[in-house]
C-alpha cells in the first residue's frame, strides 16, 4: 500500500474496484485478478484483508469496504 497520509495507490484503488463487479462464473474473478493486477489471488486477498483496515479505503470507497468488513466478521462470528 501506499505511504501513510497520501492516497491509496492505484493497486488499492484496483483492488476495490474489482471487489465492486458482481462475479457469476467460477474463476472469473481469481482470472481476473491475475489478468488485470498480475498478482496471484493469494496475495490478492492479503492485500484485501489489509486495505480493508485502512482509513483511506473507507475514504475512498466507504460501500464497498462496509459490505467486505461485515462479511468479514460474519465469516470470523462463523468459526467461533
Amino acid at each position: 500500500m501506499s505511504e501513510q497520509g497520501q492516497g491509496l495507490s492505484d493497486q488499492d484503488e484496483a483492488i476495490l474496484a474489482l471487489e465492486r463487479v458482481g462475479w457469476s462464473a467460477p474463476g472469473t474473478k481469481e482470472r481476473a485478478i491475475r489478468e488485470r493486477l498480475g498478482i496471484s489471488p493469494t496475495r490478492y486477498y492479503q492485500l484485501l484483508n489489509a486495505l480493508l483496515d485502512d482509513p483511506r479505503a473507507l475514504a475512498h470507497d466507504p460501500v464497498t469496504v462496509n459490505r467486505l468488513r461485515r462479511r468479514r466478521q460474519e465469516r470470523r462470528d462463523r468459526t467461533r
